[in-house]
């Protein structure tokens, strides 16, 4: 009962038409909006009618949230949704969004048992058991504007978010079948200690190395370049684009404006 209310709440949202203060701010700020299949943009729109229903946004740092702040940041999100059965990141309740890059504490190993503690700049961040996703304004905009640098904090802060959602957070979303549990692992895998040891070797990458952190940091950054790098990701990852291209349902490199 619940989910039928929630599932027709939801389509009665996504039947109501767009405010065009809202589509101009959209057509204005994500760059891949107007590169998207008619079909996706309608599909996106409804998305991001849900999106801003269901989730609450709060200005941090001195901010004033103003609706293009919170449109903007929608409308990236449900890129990552788009064509997918999904939930509508069912574990997160707030973004909470700050001016510019913000500074919290970080703790980092050294080495026999002993922690470093200090404080970091920072442009983005989520956890699975906080509920809440931090962005900095100026980074998001400066993202959804240039579609085609391979950098994206909200795509990336969000792609956290899918990790979460089967409970635990290792760089793998929720798959539909074993088969696909499979295919993923040997393929992330093998990536995954491609980039470590290229990042230990000093040697260039297409991706952002920081991918080599951690497997939820990988497939953050992977979904960066899946949807702002699609045609070299294509070309140099192959297997790995494919893996993504099932899971997101979407093939970018058809409106990719990539050089």
């Amino acid at each position: 009962m619940v989910f039928g209310l929630k599932h027709r709440r939801r389509e009665k949202l996504r039947a109501e038409p767009v405010p065009p203060a809202w589509l101009a701010i959209i057509e204005r700020n994500v760059g891949i909006f107007k590169r998207l299949p008619p079909a996706d943009r309608s599909e996106l729109l409804g998305d991001v009618q849900v999106f801003l229903a269901e989730k609450h946004f709060e200005g941090a740092g001195g901010l004033e949230l103003t609706d293009e702040i919170r449109i903007t940041i929608a409308a990236e999100a449900c890129i990552l949704l788009l064509h997918r059965d999904t939930d509508f990141y069912p574990n997160l309740t707030s973004i909470i969004v700050y001016p510019t890059a913000y500074v919290a504490g970080r703790s980092a190993p050294i080495g026999g048992g002993i922690w470093e503690e200090g404080e970091q700049g920072r442009f983005g961040e989520t956890g699975q058991n906080l509920g809440a996703l931090v962005l900095a304004w100026d980074e998001a905009k400066r993202g959804a504007q240039l579609p085609s640098d391979g950098a994206n904090v909200v795509l990336h802060e969000f792609a956290h978010q899918l990790d979460f959602e089967d409970g635990v957070t290792d760089g793998t979303p929720a798959l539909a079948t074993h088969a696909a549990y499979a295919a993923w692992a040997r393929v992330m895998s093998a990536e995954f200690e491609a980039l470590r040891n290229a990042d230990d070797d000093g040697a260039p990458t297409l991706l952002d190395k920081y991918g080599a952190t951690n497997h939820a940091e990988f497939f953050a950054v992977i979904t960066e370049a899946f949807f702002e790098r699609p045609r070299a990701l294509r070309a140099r990852h192959p297997e790995l684009y494919a893996e993504l291209e099932q899971f997101y349902e979407q093939d970018p490199e058809k409106y990719s404006s990539e050089a």
